[in-house]
């Protein structure tokens, strides 16, 4: 049986899916699927010769065929006729999320897997990411609502934060989401977990613990670490990053920040939510400089108002320790300033694992940062290695890395030639009130060429946000003046991260304003501040009737 992808223009809903599948079946496809968002049908022929006869008997149906691809035989592996024999068929050099989505997605087409960990099993967001940050960001945020609850009338108070008991908890949450979702995963699964650090002796061949493998394809997953700038004297203090800022056992009385991207801001509003003074300080002139300015605007004035100290257009000059004091010498608006802490966290970007992976020796492209240069398949310059996630410094979610590695289980041994697509990725910073974004920002849709109609919805005109009196924030869309269809949507607000999945769905399936205004959005829910911000392009929300479109 061959398994064939085919093109299909026409389609626009299930039911042309539904008439697409019973053509094909007509002429003895079997397997068949027909997805009417990708204008496409896969299925398997026993025989090509059949090809035409499925192309025609679509065309009968009334839809469009295309560009057929004949993809490897179903679940077996696409072979190199290279002639050489090999240890596996796929080798994995990491064990995050796109290593184990790569793997168990290559299992089932029937490849031999092997994973290579130097470290621990897991990666960067269940160890030492997204799960332990995300928890004692949630810590923290309670512990500021206890102190400083904004409800006339309740009398809420708290007392000395333990903050080493909140570490021993996070370590055991994450020790219990290591073993479920990724180590007991490699037993489930069958692939084989070598420990060890991999290193390529040549394009085909990795050497690990001074055994050398070899494979038929090969992921590179080992993602990325943090990045330290190059500051006088940094070397020579004690600082904490991303990773050492989640296992403090004390809290210290002052945390200096240098940095204000998203780690920076999580991390800077733990820190202050749980009782530690903290300041905040960036080269650039506002935070989050790739967002639109009403997201900076937003987030500035609701960190600011908690009480976070923020510095932009500051200039690094040098650092010195004096005893526990940490120095930092910065210069802003032309002046030098002084600035003392206790603590010292360098959040400022991350860089990609690739130092000992010799790369040069497989004839593997790296860019100017050391990331993997891959191409539109995730291919690398050597067509037997792909890379994923963080290491190629793509969008930084786990998400993207856990779609790339299936990808990449496609192309490498299923023989496809899928495409990565992140036209459309969401992303979320944690803080109190949280940032979501997905789709073009307003200068970024100018570049494209669009002409643009925005809609700047304040959070206070969200009646979610009046009864939780939580008001600053605000809702940003982005659209085609000509088709009005949503390019972006910008949010600051509580629980914007379950917000942003709607829209999401707007801009990947290419919604319009009237689209989204046409539906009945939830009163009292964040979310319907989506359905406002529509209303806003042509209306002023603050002269409606509650729930009034």
């Amino acid at each position: 049986m061959k398994h064939v992808r085919l093109v299909v223009d026409g389609m626009t809903c299930d039911d042309c899916e539904r008439h697409v599948i019973h053509a094909l079946q007509n002429v003895g496809a079997e397997n068949i699927s027909a997805n009417f968002r990708r204008n496409e049908a896969t299925f398997e022929l026993a025989d090509l010769n059949r090809l035409e006869d499925a192309k025609q008997a679509v065309t009968d149906t009334g839809y469009k065929p295309g560009d057929a691809t004949i993809l490897s035989d179903r679940l077996s592996v696409a072979p190199i006729d290279d002639g050489g024999s090999y240890d596996f068929d796929l080798l994995i050099i990491g064990s995050g999320g796109a290593a184990f989505s790569a793997a168990i997605q290559a299992v089932r087409y029937g490849a031999k897997v092997a994973m290579v960990e130097r470290g621990t099993v897991g990666g960067t967001c269940v160890n030492i990411g997204c799960v332990p940050s995300k928890t004692m960001l949630r810590a923290g945020e309670i512990n500021h609502l206890a102190a400083n609850n904004p409800f006339e009338g309740l009398n809420t108070s708290v007392g000395p934060v333990d903050v080493a008991k909140l570490i021993e908890r996070k370590d055991e949450l994450v020790g219990d989401l290591r073993q479920h979702k990724y180590v007991d995963l490699i037993d489930e699964y069958g692939f084989e977990l070598i420990r060890g650090e991999a290193h390529f002796v040549d394009e085909g061949t990795v050497e690990v613990n001074g055994s050398r493998i070899k494979a038929r394809n090969f992921l590179i997953s080992t993602g990325a670490s943090a990045a330290v700038p190059n500051i006088p004297g940094l070397n020579e203090v004690d600082y904490l990053v991303s990773t050492t800022a989640l296992e403090v056992k004390e809290l210290p009385k002052r945390l200096a920040v240098i940095g204000s991207g998203y780690i920076a801001m999580e991390l800077g509003q733990m820190f202050h939510n749980l009782g530690s003074e903290v300041i905040l300080m960036q080269r650039i002139a506002r935070v989050l400089k790739s967002y639109d300015p009403e997201v900076s605007e937003a987030i500035t004035k609701a960190m600011t108002d908690q009480g976070i100290d923020i510095i932009t257009g500051a200039t690094f000059n040098r650092v010195e320790q004096d005893g526990n004091i940490k120095k930092l010498y910065v210069t802003v608006d032309g002046e030098e300033r002084i600035v003392e802490a206790e603590a010292l966290l360098v959040a400022t970007g991350r860089k990609p694992n690739t130092e000992t992976l010799n790369l040069d020796a497989a004839k593997v492209t790296v860019g100017d940062r050391g990331e993997v240069v891959v191409n539109k398949y995730l291919r690398t310059s050597n067509h037997r290695i792909y890379a994923a996630g963080d290491v190629t410094m793509g969008p930084q979610f786990v998400y993207v890395a856990a779609y790339e590695g299936a990808i990449v289980a496609e192309n490498a041994v299923n023989g496809s030639e899928t495409k990565v697509d992140l036209s459309v990725v969401p992303g979320v910073t944690f803080t109190s009130p949280a940032i979501a974004t997905v789709g073009l920002t307003e200068e970024q849709a100018k570049t494209e060429g669009y002409e643009v109609l925005t809609s700047v919805l304040p959070l206070d005109a969200v009646p979610r946000a009046l009864v939780n009196r939580e008001t600053t924030g605000v809702f940003k869309l982005v659209a085609d003046a000509k088709t009005r269809k949503i390019l972006g949507a910008h949010v600051v607000a509580e629980n914007a991260g379950d917000v942003i999945y709607s829209a999401v769905l707007a801009v990947k399936f290419g919604l319009t304003i009237e689209d989204l205004r046409s539906t009945l959005a939830p009163y009292l829910t964040m979310a319907e501040g989506l359905k406002l911000a529509t209303l806003t392009f042509d209306k002023d929300v603050s002269k409606l009737s509650c729930c009034a479109g």
